[in-house]
């Protein structure tokens, strides 16, 4: 069995073949710091980061590079609006966004290269394509030429005549083509620029990831991510300046995710129907919200639905409370790993499929099932359960953990925490439920159980007595 990936460049599923055995180089499109993250931004996030720990937890030696876009005319604009410099703008926000990746459990990159910082291998690519004829300046600007490049078109599937680029409208009676796309740009009233070989001025947006995946990673590495709006025009310009410019192959595999919607738009900045995702992980939690990133298949749109994170927040806590449970009756017998074989099977060839995280969760419940079989005789006693029961909590922990992120560990560390500090006030309670029940006035002990559900506060009665813990509430629904 080996793990296959959906190549948009392909259009089909296809095995992976590193470009260096055992090693997987991966770039991603990163962020244009000129906001917050919002939830749209959090699913590439969690798509790249789950392929990068699947791609560690098979074997390989990943190198992961995402870049920051700080130099763009969204934090010009923003710039501008505020009266600061772009790069107060860039800086404030490359903070933000790396301290949110942080909150959201995405590890950080190997590489974290900056586009302000790749200038000189811009131009220098520039100056290749120019060599070549395959690009041109005028009047300080230089722009690619489209049709020198016969394989443009080959990654969105589209016929050159029918294309438009979408940006530079301002500059077409100055081009050769409409197509013809800015690589380098002169330098306006009041804006950054660096000098060139054609004058002073900035890089177009295309040119930074050509320059700066070919500059960390090489030719030819091994995936390239990013969503399925940057399928055209910015990863068919990344792949045509690239390989126009030095012929082979710019990138092995393209790996693309499909759009968060909100209702029947995607969600974006410029439509204005975002939800800060800074803002989701306070409501929702890490683990929870990275499970509804993993309830649809990654090329497939997802839609934001207050009731489908509700039913993320309770497989979060059936997961958590399993492995609470199941820790708790085994003690510390030896696991059994045998027992976790099969559903450790079954959880890789879900994901080897194409990543299939919804069907990998599937394998999780199915675990969770089979532990929950066993339970009844681990917390009695019987050591074969017991060892069984503690290979299961493991495994769960270390697929949902190293693979997935949600932070099993994480949250009950933060359960037993406030448990601490809550025992002295629950044990009394309980001691009076005790007295009650003992008095046989089952009303009170009742109700004094029902106002520890409503406080969040799970009791389980047992033959050596009551047992309790703090339960993840799930949220109020966010208003859609």
């Amino acid at each position: 069995m080996s793990l296959v990936l959906y190549d948009t460049l392909r259009r089909d599923k296809v095995p992976f073949d590193p470009r260096i055995e055992g090693e997987a180089s991966v770039y991603v499109c990163g962020p244009t710091v000129q906001a917050e993250a919002h939830v749209g931004h959090g699913r590439l996030a969690v798509v790249t980061d789950v392929l990068r720990r699947y791609l560690g937890f098979r074997g390989y030696q990943v190198t992961f590079v995402q870049n920051v876009t700080d130099i763009e005319d969204k934090i010009i604009l923003k710039a501008r609006r505020e009266q600061v410099a772009p790069a107060v703008v860039a800086t404030r926000y490359t903070h933000l966004w790396n301290r949110t990746m942080d909150t959201l459990n995405v590890r950080p990159p190997d590489i974290q290269p900056f586009a302000t910082g790749h200038v000189l291998e811009m131009q220098g690519l520039i100056q290749e394509l120019i060599d070549q004829d395959k690009a041109y300046e005028v009047g300080g600007d230089v722009f690619f030429r489209v049709r020198s490049f016969p394989g443009y078109g080959k990654l969105s599937r589209r016929q050159v005549d029918d294309m438009q680029q979408g940006e530079d409208v301002v500059d077409a009676d100055r081009k050769e083509d409409p197509l013809d796309f800015a690589m380098w740009k002169s330098a306006k009233p009041d804006e950054p620029s660096w000098p060139s070989p054609w004058g002073d001025g900035r890089p177009g947006w295309h040119i930074e990831c050509s320059a700066m995946a070919a500059k960390h990673l090489g030719e030819g590495f091994d995936i390239h991510c990013g969503g399925l709006d940057l399928v055209f025009p910015h990863h068919e310009n990344e792949i045509a300046q690239h390989e126009a410019a030095h012929g082979g192959t710019f990138a092995r595999n393209w790996v693309h995710n499909g759009m968060v919607r909100m209702g029947d738009e995607k969600m974006s900045k410029s439509i204005g129907n975002v939800v800060a995702l800074a803002e989701a992980l306070e409501r929702w939690g890490v683990g929870p919200l990275r499970l509804w990133y993993l309830s649809a298949q990654h090329r497939t749109p997802l839609t934001f639905a207050s009731e489908r994170l509700q039913d993320a927040v309770a497989v979060h806590q059936r997961f958590v409370t399993f492995v609470r449970s199941a820790r708790a009756a085994a003690g510390d017998v030896t696991p059994d790993p045998a027992v976790g074989e099969r559903h450790r099977d079954a959880f890789v060839a879900a994901m080897d499929d194409d990543l299939n995280a919804p069907a990998a969760v599937a394998t999780l419940h199915e675990l969770v099932s089979d532990g929950n079989d066993r339970l009844g005789r681990a917390t009695a006693g019987d050591e074969a359960a017991r060892a069984e029961v503690a290979a299961l909590a493991a495994l769960l922990v270390e697929i949902c953990d190293e693979v997935l992120g949600l932070g099993l560990d994480d949250t009950l560390a933060q359960a037993a925490a406030l448990e601490s500090r809550l025992a002295p006030m629950v044990d009394g309670v309980l001691a009076s439920r005790e007295k009650a029940r003992a008095d046989r006035d089952f009303a009170t002990a009742d109700a004094i159980r029902d106002q520890l559900t409503a406080a969040g506060i799970v009791v389980e009665d047992g033959p050596d007595g009551p047992r309790w813990y703090t339960a993840v509430q799930v949220p109020p629904a966010l208003e859609e």
